[in-house]
């Protein structure tokens, strides 16, 4: 793309020598002098290969083409106008669009309540969501894909800024006649031997649960890898296993007197980091910050409502 060797100063010259007609007046006007003005009409007379201006010993008049040029160079101008309007104005009230990619472990059970605070506060700043696993999300913010991902910490990406949000409990999931359902929490040594379901290497909460397998003696199903927390629950209510899944989505889907339970683990709370990432090379996050706070306040209004 060829840069243009003309500028917005020479632009303001010729529309100020236009209303003036006189190079004195219109240099008076702009708070110049005479030869700086002389001097920027020259230099788009050259830029452009063309005469716009009749100089007279009386003053100035524009040429037939100075004055088909002049109405274009207006539109550029307030064009450039609109542009610095529209600047102070999202300053001020944060506007335009967001695309944020979000895990599906996270996003359905916590952005409903984000979305409808920032449509309140700011209706200008709309959202666009995609969701994906972490693995992919990752991948995707750093290509450009998207603006910011909410997703499980760590963000192993080192092009990517990330910071924590909240932490959420994790809370086990046994079928509602299992040994289990009936305790009301479960002591990490009741997870020895049990067969425990998850969802597919992509998502970091595997690794959590695999971590906690190898510590407590459970077994991590190997014959089934979950795509979704709702084919966990599924399989859970099978008894084809015990699976772990994020308070909120217990919240949103479980039922009293359903097929499974969860229950939190006695004496030791499991909890997931859940943060917002973003790559490092972007400059202006005032709306990645207000994106923050906003889910913040939902998961805290969540947790409280318990």
């Amino acid at each position: 793309m060829t840069m243009p060797r003309v500028s917005l100063r020479q632009f303001c010259c010729l529309i100020a020598l236009a209303e003036a007609r006189s190079f004195r007046a219109a240099a008076a006007r702009l708070g110049i002098s005479q030869p700086a003005l002389s001097a920027q009409i020259k230099g788009l007379e050259e830029a452009l290969g063309l005469a716009l201006v009749e100089r007279r010993a009386q003053g100035a008049e524009l040429t037939p083409v100075g004055r088909e040029a002049l109405g274009r160079i207006r539109a550029v101008v307030e064009g450039a106008r609109a542009l610095e309007d529209f600047a102070a104005g999202a300053r001020k009230s944060l506007s335009g669009r967001l695309t944020l990619g979000v895990s599906p472990t996270i996003g359905p059970y916590l952005l409903p309540h984000v979305v409808a605070r920032l449509h309140r506060r700011h209706p200008n700043l709309r959202l666009g969501v995609r969701e994906g696993a972490p693995a992919d999300l990752e991948r995707e913010l750093a290509e450009g894909a998207h603006d910011a991902i909410l997703a499980q910490m760590p963000v192993r990406d080192p092009t990517l800024a990330c910071e924590e949000l909240f932490r959420e409990r994790l809370l086990l999931l046994v079928a509602a006649d299992h040994p289990l359902a009936a305790v009301g929490a479960v002591a990490p040594e009741q997870l020895a031997g049990l067969e425990v379901l998850t969802l597919d290497p992509r998502y970091r909460l595997r690794e959590q649960v695999e971590s906690v397998c190898d510590a407590f003696g459970a077994r991590l199903s190997r014959d089934y890898e979950g795509s979704s927390l709702d084919a966990l629950r599924v399989m859970t209510g099978m008894n084809a296993g015990v699976a772990f899944a994020p308070e909120l989505y217990c919240r949103s889907e479980l039922r009293v007197g359903g097929d499974v339970v969860a229950l939190p683990l006695r004496g030791r709370a499991l909890h997931r980091r859940i943060g917002l990432a973003w790559r490092r090379s972007l400059t202006e996050v005032s709306a990645l910050r207000l994106l923050a706070e906003l889910a913040r306040e939902a998961f805290a209004d969540l947790s409280a409502s318990r």
